[in-house]
């Protein structure tokens, strides 16, 4: 009798811990997105700050920060850059954020945030980290395209 109870026991532990499906599942969507187990992803997270150029040239400015939004649409069209947008005022001078999927390595995002042209004229700097996220983000940006009426 003891070694069946002991078995019980076991066999529900073992079931208790067994980690649970997701009866939503959707197999085909999950490689579309690139999606792990978890439904996650790595991205590439991008803290956008005050460059070294204190250029007060308006004109120079409004240039490169013309070109700095054309280029984000580019990115987005491309599927490279998911999340885009501004930051409040704040003691660290940061200005923003972007989240990137698909790229491979640093040094490759390095050369795709050089083609823009306020970081290229050094009026904004950045800071690159590794973020792990949901492989669902991306799918946000059909919904976004809905719902604006102006264009920055």
């Amino acid at each position: 009798m003891k070694k069946y109870t002991l078995l019980f026991f076991t066999f529900i532990s073992i079931i208790s811990f067994a980690q649970k499906s997701n009866p939503n599942y959707d197999e085909d969507l999950a490689k579309e997105l690139k999606a792990d187990k978890y439904g996650m992803k790595s991205y590439f997270f991008i803290i956008l700050k005050t460059g070294s150029n204190q250029s007060t040239d308006s004109s120079l400015i409004a240039e490169k920060f013309k070109g700095h939004m054309a280029n984000i649409d580019r990115l987005v069209e491309e599927k490279k850059l998911v999340v885009a947008g501004p930051m409040g005022k704040n003691e660290k001078k940061y200005r923003g954020i972007f989240i990137f999927q698909d790229i491979e390595t640093k040094e490759e995002l390095e050369k795709i945030l050089q083609t823009d042209p306020a970081v290229e004229a050094k009026l904004l700097d950045f800071e690159i980290y590794n973020w792990y996220g949901s492989a669902a983000l991306p799918l946000y940006l059909e919904t976004s395209d809905k719902i604006w009426k102006e264009n920055p």
